[in-house]
């Protein structure tokens, strides 16, 4: 597999992607918080946020083309609650009007850059409300900054003037899961970075806010299915 990726020119925080498959190995895609837009080549797929690792399929000589959207934006710019597609890919025509949604697969489909009619296809989904491409809405960021520094909920919800129940909801519209989940996501996440730039298994604990190593390999594995050692040896 052959993999690229650059920051969108079009949407705050979005990154535009392309997969090469060379072998027919099913490629192993991490929980990160985040909602795709992918292109397989016939079709327009919306991939929701993951809970635990998803394995997808891979043949040689198929290519993809996708966006990945920033934790907690592509339920305000494609229409649908985090929640709906929740470990779910659906085809857009599912969510969209269907002349919409064939009007998009149409001209994804006869582009040479499909990335950047991905991007022309946001930036008009959000025409009438063009601040959600610079930046997500003040809660969603709040719960978002919170989770990531493992945070309870219930000093979020006291500084945001919310229960803890509204909170939850909030976070299940926008991440697909609730604050507690997006922590230990992201967390995890933090961890297989440190981990791939050569930090000992043991400080990465300790960065990352686990109990111990074993925590961290038992978290790691949970979410992925395979262990911290195989995800940095590319596996």
């Amino acid at each position: 597999m052959t993999y690229r990726e650059r920051p969108s020119r079009a949407v705050a925080g979005a990154v535009l992607w392309t997969r090469a498959d060379v072998s027919s190995d099913p490629v192993r895609v991490l929980p990160d918080g985040c909602m795709d837009l992918i292109w397989d080549g016939g079709r327009l797929l919306v991939a929701g946020p993951d809970t635990q690792a998803h394995l997808t399929d891979a043949a040689p000589g198929a290519t993809y083309t996708g966006m990945r959207f920033a934790p907690g934006t592509a339920p305000a710019l494609l229409g649908v609650p985090a929640h709906e597609l929740r470990d779910l890919r659906v085809p857009l025509e599912d969510l969209w009007p269907a002349r919409r949604a064939r009007t998009v697969v149409e001209r994804v489909a006869e582009a040479p850059l499909p990335g950047r009619v991905l991007e022309e296809i946001v930036r008009g989904s959000a025409a009438d409300a063009p601040e959600l491409l610079t930046a997500p809405d003040a809660v969603t960021a709040a719960v978002l900054a919170s989770a990531r520094r493992g945070e309870p909920v219930a000093v979020l919800a006291d500084r945001l003037g919310l229960s803890e129940r509204q909170v939850h909801r909030r976070a299940l519209r926008a991440f697909g899961y609730g604050p507690k989940t997006l922590a230990r996501v992201l967390r995890a996440n933090r961890a297989l970075e440190l981990a791939r730039a050569g930090v000992r298994f043991a400080d990465v604990a300790v960065a990352c806010g686990y109990a111990d190593q074993a925590h961290l390999a038992r978290e790691v594995r949970g979410l992925t299915g395979v262990t911290l050692g195989e995800l940095v040896r590319g596996h």
